[in-house]
């Protein structure tokens, strides 16, 4: 654990808390962590979720510093079955990552989002980048991968038609 900001810090302790309580008590506990989740009906605050609706309003698109910070992106069908591999197979007391296999910097991303939805580059908008934001998130998750079979079966771009459908259909 490295975390760079109050936000991280407290995702961080969080699994300590919980550890400690195995630990100490005996709570029966498993720890997940996973990359970023994406999929219908996501919070508007979220990155495809907004970059979605602003493109398809023709309204800029935020993007933090130069773009390039790094993002492993896990489909939500994906985590929801490897959440439910280790309810039923996992083993109290470990910790397992869930990822997507899909890592791509946030401008490659909202270009993606952008061609899909047939909209141009130039509603980017490069805004001041958080403070403590961190480069990249990276998650290794062989371990879940080997333990309980868990692989994720869609593609990033079978999950973001999917995503933007939904907000399509949602927002008329």
């Amino acid at each position: 654990y490295q975390p760079n900001s109050p936000y991280s810090a407290s995702k961080a302790s969080s699994d300590h808390w919980v550890r400690a309580f195995h630990e100490t008590y005996g709570l029966p506990t498993i720890v997940t962590n996973c990359s970023n989740n994406y999929g219908p009906n996501q919070h508007e605050e979220k990155l495809l979720p907004k970059v979605i609706k602003n493109a398809m309003n023709d309204e800029p698109i935020p993007v933090y510093g130069n773009g390039q910070n790094i993002r492993d992106w896990l489909y939500v069908e994906d985590h929801c079955r490897a959440l439910y591999l280790v309810m039923t197979r996992g083993e109290v007391g470990q910790k397992y990552n869930i990822g997507g296999g899909k890592e791509l910097t946030n401008l490659d991303l909202i270009k993606k989002i952008l061609d899909l939805l047939n909209k141009p580059h130039s509603l980017i908008e490069y805004v001041e980048d958080r403070p403590g934001h961190d480069f990249r998130y990276s998650i290794n998750y062989r371990k879940i991968e080997q333990e309980l079979g868990y692989r994720p079966e869609y593609s990033l771009d079978w999950g973001l038609k999917k995503t933007i459908g939904w907000y399509q259909t949602w927002q008329k």
